[in-house]
């Protein structure tokens, strides 16, 4: 059973749109997941420009890749280093706590990750 980074079960993100690596809509992992997709972030305006101006455009939909595109308010799996840094520029997403994956404290402190929590 995957952990959450309060310790209980990992819940699921997002089933709409459908996210995480694997896309069962929980945020875990697997060797074959180079970008550690575990941070169940909620999207918003300023970290969707933030994302696209690092070079990752998540809200344009890409049919061919089966990708939606992202919307404000969607929740999605996302690489914790990107989490990382965008909180460093102080532009971190919101955080949904029970369905971020335990592997994300490599990545950024509880701490940080609870100052973000959504809801």
């Amino acid at each position: 059973m995957a952990r959450n980074v309060i310790g209980t079960e990992l819940v699921p993100c997002s089933h709409e749109p459908l996210t995480g690596f694997f896309r069962t809509g929980c945020c875990e992992t697997g060797a074959d997941d180079r970008g550690v997709h575990v941070v169940c972030a909620v999207m918003s305006e300023e970290f969707l420009s933030f994302s696209t101006a690092q070079g990752n455009d998540l809200a344009t939909p890409r049919p061919d890749w089966g990708f939606p595109g992202l919307n404000p308010g969607d929740r999605w799996c996302l690489c914790a280093r990107r989490w990382a840094e965008a909180f460093e520029a102080g532009m971190a997403p919101k955080v949904v706590l029970e369905a971020t994956h335990v592997s994300a404290l490599e990545f950024a402190s509880l701490e940080d990750l609870q100052a973000h929590a959504a809801g």
